[in-house]
């Protein structure tokens, strides 16, 4: 490979022309050029493959098996949409060499540290200022390489950095200098910021230090001293630091930018879900016309579809099927020009790569439109090609009653097709054994997609027949035409599956959404593109997501906001292509979600995430001296209510390391449905911002604290070290009055500690907890919530209650302010001890100025974030509030709100009220709020 190597590079049976192939010595590189082509080359990355195919393995390479043999035919595949690369080599142990060198590249890259991958990309950016490849850079180089960069820097500035970096004092920066040189422009002080403020000296984080970090700011669970050692052990760079115990400000920057670090839960990437039950609880990864690569019109029709699709997880993937000549049904989108492909070589890609990327089934969405006799040729294809992956009868051969799990069907393909019939009539002795069927008209345009029905209609004249030997291919999955949601909920079958295009499920959602979801807790649909999307573009799943769908099709070889979301989603659970569905989506109760408060159990959340920062942001405007002009939008996309979007300001010319600090905040009424997309984008005044990056993940999945986020490109492909840098935090919105009750009565010291209410305002008077109890006497109020469950109501009085919701709202924050008024005051118990060792324990608010306002100062259990602290050495304005909760709240702050609240409460407890009896000043004031609440009446 280094010496190089002649090979042909194919790309049609008539296009092969000889290539002059290289490995450079960097082992990143490969460098060809045609023989008759002079100086002019090409070159790409190792970096940019995601796999080796060996063998007649495309369709290219397929359609000169004749000419040349398997064993010299290689392909090369690239990440995202990027077309492969069919190779040649002159003998079978040239391509054996290239083939083997090249995975293990591969694998050596996808082994790489986080310290090794920002080696070599801060080798590649060398290469690419070294214009003259001498192997060191001048100062024009650099200033090139700072606009390469995205790096908009004062001249003198720039030159002041570099003349540091010189350390040889030559004019140039060698090797080990641009390394100097580079760190210097990419210091972290954001970072820094949270380093100096958890660390004891300024210089180091002690593992106790560490330990504080993590479960103070990460808000991590679990163990989190043996957490901290492994993180010492895997990050930290220095065999002094960790002898210490601890971790260095590089080690602690390794950490954020690694995986356990990131914005996406690592627990969550590997299989973490039930999968054993039924198929209709599971959203699946889906693909529309799967066989196309382009538009819908004159696009390419290639079985590349297919083995990318399942490569990327998908398990459902469509095939239109049509008579084709000489007996062999063919695939292609009908009345189209788009190309077409044998239906037996569609098969044989699926039945390659079916298994390679989960485990789980997949599904084949067949749409019928051949005749009989291909009809048999089809089942002889499926049955031969794919053998025992091709699921013909139920599990255990008997008659089901519901549908099996992904986790019984695993390593089975399943056939979603039109059917003679019921499941029920295979167990039947005296069924049928002709070899054809008829189709009712409904069933006749089941699996026919909605601009083909029309045209089908024309067409035949009379009743399409089904071989019975391809309607036995069909068991779990048979197609059928929907009429309404009542008809279906006495006549459906569990194992029937319903399509519909996304204009008519748009319909249906928002005619009955709960009446959708009901439907789908029980059966699968399939949704899929309007067809009047010839540009192959794609419809928000989100939406379809939101009743239960499942099987959700999209076009895969299209970018955009559809597929972030699909992949987004999908990430999860070890990217298997199955991801259960909410219990409220799987049970008999009725979610609507256009009204997602009225659900049991409806608990929203607040999310507030600060968008601190961003690193090395890909250059999107190819213009010389064109630098980005960064700014970020996070998307919500979840049920309607939760759809909200919000963008921080843009930063003038600089993509390199831009800085923002803007906080924004969103109510989430349904977080297991919602999905957050971060965005970012180049502004322009004039016209619509440029695509830089994008990152999409399910709320559920998202760490909190100071995380970094890797961004994707548009095709769905990383761009190392592209990031941003944020801060997360997901509160509740409200806590449930019982709840509170309870836990403050039972551990008033530990509910304290887990609540986001203030501290306790009583905490340095001589007040009985009990006696103010007693004083209130809330266990005789009538409107306090009882442990027993609620009794059972009445639609009219649901009905009532829905319709007064800002009463219900005035009547659990009124209780809120009583039971948080009994937690305040129960915390002096607890504080006892310290207040007589310290002149000044607790928080120590002012009664005069407290009690009054008491109902004010007890709002919503969410606190926002963990408030931005200030740097010991760089001063930056603080534009996040510090904690109202004492028990949030850093020891730094803690003594300066002591030291505040300690002065002020001298002059409180001065006057007359408080010094006479401060119990009974207390009690007068609730006393006197109750007595007006209760004159108004109950809400």
């Amino acid at each position: 490979m280094l010496v190089g190597t002649i090979m042909r590079k194919i790309k049609s049976r008539t296009w092969k022309k000889q290539r002059y192939f290289k490995l450079q010595d960097d082992f990143m590189t490969i460098w060809y050029k045609s023989k008759k082509a002079g100086n002019k080359h090409s070159t790409f990355s190792v970096s940019d493959l995601e796999a080796i195919r060996e063998g007649h393995q495309s369709e290219v390479l397929l359609s000169i098996a004749d000419e040349f043999p398997a064993d010299r035919c290689f392909t090369l595949v690239f990440r995202g949409r990027r077309g492969n690369l069919d190779l040649v080599a002159e003998s079978s142990e040239e391509a054996q060499s290239w083939v083997r060198g090249m995975r293990k590249l591969i694998e050596n890259l996808e082994n790489m540290g986080e310290r090794e991958k920002l080696d070599q990309w801060i080798g590649d950016w060398f290469k690419k200022a070294d214009k003259n490849n001498d192997g060191r850079m001048n100062f024009k180089e650099v200033q090139d390489l700072l606009k390469m960069m995205n790096v908009d820097m004062n001249e003198q500035h720039a030159h002041r950095l570099f003349t540091t970096a010189d350390k040889s004092q030559t004019g140039t920066l060698e090797d080990d200098e641009f390394v100097l040189f580079y760190k210097m422009l990419t210091q972290r002080d954001d970072v820094l910021r949270v380093f100096q403020e958890f660390s004891f000296d300024g210089q180091k984080l002690s593992k106790r230090d560490l330990e504080d970090f993590l479960r103070d700011e990460q808000l991590e669970g679990g163990d989190i001293q043996l957490h901290a050692k492994q993180l010492i052990e895997r990050y930290e760079p220095s065999d002094t630091a960790k002898l210490l115990n601890a971790m260095t400000f590089d080690g602690f920057l390794m950490y954020l930018g690694s995986v356990e670090g990131s914005i996406f839960n690592p627990q969550w990437l590997g299989i973490f879900q039930d999968m054993s039950q039924p198929l209709c609880h599971y959203f699946i990864s889906s693909s529309h016309n799967t066989y196309l690569m382009e538009d819908q019109l004159r696009g390419q029709s290639s079985v590349e579809g297919y083995i990318r699709a399942l490569s990327r997880g998908c398990r459902c993937v469509e095939v239109d099927c049509w008579d084709g000549a000489n007996g062999e049904p063919i695939v292609y989108h009908g009345h189209t020009f788009t190309s077409k492909i044998l239906f037996k070589d569609v098969v044989t890609a699926v039945g390659n790569y079916a298994f390679k990327a989960s485990e789980y089934p997949v599904i084949l969405s067949i749409e019928n439109h051949c005749g009989v006799e291909q009809q048999r040729v089809m089942a002889q294809h499926l049955n031969h090609i794919l053998g025992d992956k091709l699921l013909k009868s139920t599990l255990d051969g008997k008659a089901p009653s519901m549908l099996p799990s992904p986790e019984d069907l695993k390593g089975k393909i399943l056939l979603k097709a039109k059917k003679i019939g019921g499941l029920e009539e295979s167990f039947n002795e005296m069924a049928e054994d002709s070899q054809t069927g008829e189709l009712s008209d409904e069933d006749e345009v089941a699996d026919i997609e909605e601009e083909n029905q029309h045209r089908e209609s024309v067409r035949r004249s009379s009743k399409q027949r089904l071989s019975k030997e391809l309607s036995d291919c069909v068991v779990y999955c048979k197609s059928v035409h929907f009429s309404n949601f009542k008809h279906s909920l006495i006549h459906s079958k569990f194992y029937e599956v319903a399509s519909f295009t996304e204009s008519k499920a748009r319909k249906h959602l928002r005619e009955a959404g709960a009446d959708f979801v009901h439907h789908n807790s029980r059966q699968q649909t399939r949704v899929y593109p309007s067809g009047f999307r010839t540009d192959s573009s794609n419809f928000n799943p989100q939406e379809m997501w939101n009743v239960g769908c499942q099987i959700v099709a999209l076009n895969f070889q299209t970018a955009g906001e559809g597929m972030d979301l699909n992949d987004g989603l999908f990430r999860q659970n070890n990217s298997c292509g199955y991801v259960l569905k909410p219990r409220f989506m799987r049970e008999a109760e009725k979610f609507d979600p256009e009204t997602p408060h009225e659900r049991e159990g409806y608990q929203p959340v607040v999310l507030t995430i600060q968008v601190i920062s961003g690193q090395q942001l890909p250059k999107v405007n190819i213009k010389e001296g064109s630098i980005v002009d960064p700014l970020v939008r996070v998307e919500i996309h979840g049920v309607p209510m939760d759809q909200a979007k919000q963008e921080t300001r843009y930063i003038d010319n600089n993509g390199f390391n831009p800085v923002w600090y803007d906080t924004l905040g969103f109510t989430i009424h349904t977080p297991e449905l919602a999905m957050v997309r971060f965005v970012v984008e180049d502004y322009d005044k004039t016209t619509r911002n440029d695509f830089v990056g994008q990152y999409t993940l399910p709320l559920i999945c998202m760490q909190q604290g100071y995380r970094h986020i890797h961004l994707l490109s548009r095709d769905g492909t990383s761009i190392p070290p592209s990031s941003l840098f944020v801060h997360v935090r997901i509160t509740e919105k409200g806590m449930h009055i019982k709840k509170i009750a309870q836990s403050v009565l039972q551990n008033p010291v530990k509910a304290l500690g887990q609540s986001s209410f203030p501290s306790g305002i009583f905490s340095s008077t001589h007040i009985s907890p009990e006696a103010l109890v007693q004083t209130l006497k809330l266990e005789e109020a009538p409107h306090v919530p009882q442990p027993a469950p609620a009794p059972a109501k009445t639609g009219q009085e649901d009905k009532k209650l829905k319709t007064k919701k800002e009463k219900m709202k005035e009547r659990r924050d009124r209780w809120m302010n009583k039971i948080s008024s009994i937690k305040l005051a129960k915390e002096k118990q607890a504080l006892e001890a310290r207040r007589q060792a310290t002149p000044v324990v607790g928080d120590m608010r002012p009664l005069a100025d407290a009690l009054p306002e008491l109902f004010e100062l007890i709002g919503p259990s969410t606190t926002a974030p963990a408030a931005r602290r200030k740097s010991r050495k760089n001063k930056v304005p603080v534009k996040r509030p510090e904690p109202t909760d004492f028990s949030q709240m850093k020891q730094s702050q803690k003594r300066r709100f002591l030291e505040t609240e300690s002065s002020r409460f001298d002059s409180a407890v001065k006057t007359l009220s408080a010094k006479m009896n401060p119990l009974a000043d207390i009690g007068e004031q609730l006393r006197k709020r109750m007595r007006q609440e209760e004159e108004q009446g109950p809400s």
